[in-house]
């Protein structure tokens, strides 16, 4: 993949913020900026501070990831012919994890992501390059292992409920699942697999500990999704907290309700599914942690309402047709189009000027230009 530099990183971002609210997404969790730092938490002050349209942010800034798991892998590591940054706050053992809580929340972190597994033994079988390839393999070439010990899991949600952050664990598989559930994690994201046949105590330990899933659905492997969706929708049957939460970027931003379309093919009901959206956001996002209440309607409440041209119980794309959009009381989208995100400078009119006038204007914050087209669905390599 291109090496981008953190600039076009930044613009993209911004490019990306915008996409999503005009697709009816008034609210986002950013869970790692894959080493970047803290820059989500500057785009979310950005947005917070009315310098560029978006959802409203709750971020992770660096995740948290165990030595030599989350990480860029080379195979050239003599005299340092390549230095590549760290994709994660690196951190190992209980004073360790403790100690990176710590700085994720002088970061200005609002949620604390841990890589719980990862597939961390790349480097036993690394990738095929051209005609050199390894000719016997495993029947799983790298699995997806824990990073962390019960131990190192307890601690990080024990720091995290210290600040009064949720907690977000990356899981893979099942069994490390149960792990990141028993520490009493606010949510686990992911689940593509089932190696050890540990659904069924998964799905109770996540009962029983009111752990919310965010299966991310729209990224899970094509040879994994029927499984992912069956498990989902039994997850959802047994009572099983479920929330919509895409890990959009590895498909198009914009594109954001594939992901409750997925999980309506899984044989969710549609009502479910949206307030998986809506009230599920919210809880994923913390509840009352995150420092606001949205996702329904209630005195006090963020004043976010999206309307559809279409009914979702009888339209199966009417979650694509998003004409109004409005965040905070903000009117960003009326009649399928964007309003007020080119908002252009002003002269004063004639009988306002002064003295100041000039350095009145130089002085005010400038505006952001946004014209870059939202996405759209067709063409884009995913299911219509």
């Amino acid at each position: 993949m291109r090496d981008e530099s953190a600039v076009e990183r930044t613009v993209r971002a911004t490019n990306h913020a915008r996409a999503a609210l005009l697709a009816g997404y008034t609210t986002l969790r950013d869970l790692g900026t894959e080493a970047l730092g803290n820059a989500d938490a500057n785009l979310r002050d950005c947005i917070n501070r009315g310098i560029t349209p978006g959802p409203r942010l709750f971020v992770a800034t660096d995740a948290l990831a165990s030595s030599g798991s989350y990480e860029l892998r080379i195979e050239n590591r003599l005299g340092h012919a390549l230095v590549v940054p760290p994709a994660a706050d690196v951190a190992d053992g209980v004073a360790g994890v403790r100690a990176a809580v710590r700085r994720r929340v002088g970061d200005g972190a609002d949620v604390i992501k841990f890589y719980a597994d990862y597939r961390r033994k790349t480097m036993r079988f690394p990738k095929d390059v051209g005609r050199s390839k390894i000719k016997f393999l495993p029947a799983q070439r790298n699995p997806a292992v824990p990073n962390y010990s019960q131990e190192e899991m307890d601690t990080i949600v024990q720091e995290g409920k210290l600040a009064d952050l949720p907690v977000a664990a990356h899981c893979g598989e099942t069994k490390t699942a149960v792990m990141a559930a028993r520490a009493g994690v606010t949510t686990v994201e992911h689940i593509f697999e089932d190696t050890h046949e540990a659904l069924d105590e998964l799905l109770e330990v996540m009962r029983k500990n009111k752990t919310i899933w965010v299966p991310t659905l729209a990224t899970a492997p094509a040879e994994f999704l029927p499984w992912c969706q069956a498990a989902v929708k039994r997850a959802h049957d047994k009572g099983v907290r479920v929330a919509a939460g895409g890990d959009t970027g590895t498909f198009k931003h914009g594109l954001n309700v594939r992901e409750l379309e997925l999980m309506i093919q899984a044989g969710i009901p549609v009502e479910d599914v949206l307030e998986a959206c809506t009230v599920g956001g919210w809880e994923a996002c913390g509840q009352d942690q995150c420092g606001f209440r949205f996702g329904w309607f209630e005195k006090g409440n963020r004043a976010d309402i999206i309307a559809l041209d279409a009914d979702p119980r009888t339209d199966k794309k009417a979650l694509r047709k998003v004409s109004f959009v409005m965040k905070d009381g903000v009117v960003w989208k009326r009649n399928g189009v964007a309003e007020g995100m080119v908002p252009s400078s002003q002269w004063p009119s004639d009988g306002e000027s002064s003295s100041d006038e000039w350095t009145d204007l130089s002085a005010a914050h400038p505006q952001t230009s946004m014209s870059v087209p939202p996405p759209m669905y067709g063409g884009t390599g995913l299911p219509s």
